[in-house]
């Protein structure tokens, strides 16, 4: 059984190429079930109703996040109508939402999705992650063997160390958030599949999706600055996963890479 996971999907450019491309991605890799970032969808700072159902009617089955979730002002209240969509299982419990989900796979079984953010660099209030995801593998009391976790962080060290805490316990753990995807894909010896950050689905012309002379300007003059998204040449980045569904142990995991010019 194979699924795949596509990195942090940004602004308009990066949706239309998602939409556009991860049908065919799964039918050409034979993939059952798809798990994309989304926290950037929406003019590349959070997610609304609209973006979420486009990206659901074209292929991705579960939605991931991360610091961006309530950028827009609108999904606080739009979350609780997609249990797709998940945000952070170590935010406060007081937010929106739910941290993880189990679903149905297609062509049988079911799969659990766990959304979990880092605290090192992340500039964001969150309990311990790892804390987190081993109290959800405890509420879940081994209903499914098949186990996938987002850790969206900013340290990989953090990323790392959260791929070598579930070894053997689930089925992969995939970084997201720095948009720039890792050349360490691997299985671990304990059969848990790991990549520290799957990259992007955005501009190939730009610095993390967004317009290069401002990003530059401000690193050169440590001035604040409106990051413009840039929609043309799109790259997306991803993993495909594949492993024994009875056991939930992976096989092999490799990266996905696409190009798309939207314009």
């Amino acid at each position: 059984m194979k699924i795949l996971l596509v990195g942090d999907i940004v602004g308009k450019g990066g949706r239309r190429a998602a939409c556009k491309l991860i049908p065919r991605l799964r039918t050409e890799l034979g993939c059952c079930y798809c798990i994309a970032n989304g926290e950037n969808v929406a003019g590349g700072a959070g997610l609304t109703a609209k973006c979420v159902e486009e990206l659901k009617s074209n292929g991705v089955d579960t939605i991931t996040t991360g610091d961006h979730i309530w950028d827009q002002k609108d999904f606080v209240n739009d979350v609780k109508r997609y249990p797709y969509v998940l945000r952070p299982a170590n935010f406060s419990l007081q937010q929106p939402g739910r941290g993880y989900g189990i679903y149905n796979i297609p062509i049988g079984g079911t799969i659990c999705v766990i959304n979990v953010i880092g605290r090192v660099f992340i500039g964001r209030s969150s309990d311990n992650p790892f804390d987190a995801v081993d109290r959800i593998l405890d509420e879940m009391n081994h209903r499914t063997k098949i186990i996938f976790v987002d850790f969206h962080g900013e340290a990989t060290s953090e990323k790392i160390a959260m791929g070598r805490h579930l070894d053997g316990r689930v089925t992969a753990v995939f970084g997201t958030h720095t948009h720039v995807p890792t050349a360490d894909s691997r299985v671990f010896p304990g059969g848990t599949a790991f990549q520290c950050d799957l990259g992007m689905v955005g501009s190939r012309q730009s610095i993390i999706g967004r317009d290069i002379n401002s990003v530059v300007a401000s690193f050169k003059t440590g001035m604040p600055a409106r990051f413009k998204v840039i929609d043309k040449d799109i790259e997306l980045n991803g993993a495909v996963v594949e492993f024994d569904p009875t056991t939930g142990r992976a096989k092999h995991i490799e990266r996905v890479y696409q190009t798309y010019d939207v314009a």
